[in-house]
């Protein structure tokens, strides 16, 4: 399997299971999902700024799926390889030497993401298209 069908799958199983956990209907799942759209909205902290905050936050947690997600938010909100690496690093240092096999996920990803930044950008904006709410 190459690497850009990582992301395809990604994004497919993300859209799928978020449709049919929001046609539950349940209204605290839908307040949830909602707060955490909102959550990364431009506000007193740009987007830039949340992403990094969301992807630090992720590694420390070891969520593969939080990672890949804003990893992929943080390269179309233009942060850079320099600046996402120091993000690593502090992941790695909070959350400790378990966070390893998540970092390397984590480049795996990135490089993925900044192929496609390079060679299909409108791909790269379609992979970050996956709110349900947007």
């Amino acid at each position: 399997m190459d690497e850009i069908n990582n992301l395809d799958e990604f994004k497919s199983f993300r859209e799928r299971m978020n449709e049919k956990i929001l046609a539950s209907g349940h209204l605290g799942i839908k307040r949830f999902f909602t707060l955490d759209t909102n959550a990364f909205q431009e506000g007193a902290l740009d987007v830039r700024t949340k992403e990094m905050l969301g992807l630090v936050s992720s590694m420390v947690l070891r969520c593969d799926d939080c990672i890949t997600y804003h990893i992929i938010q943080s390269v179309i909100a233009g942060v850079s390889d320099e600046e996402i690496w120091e993000v690593f690093n502090i992941g790695l240092l909070i959350g400790g030497s378990i966070v390893i096999p998540h970092l390397r996920r984590a480049v795996a990803t990135l490089d993925e993401c900044r192929d496609l930044e390079t060679n299909n950008p409108d791909k790269l904006k379609e992979q970050g298209d996956i709110s349900p709410y947007e």
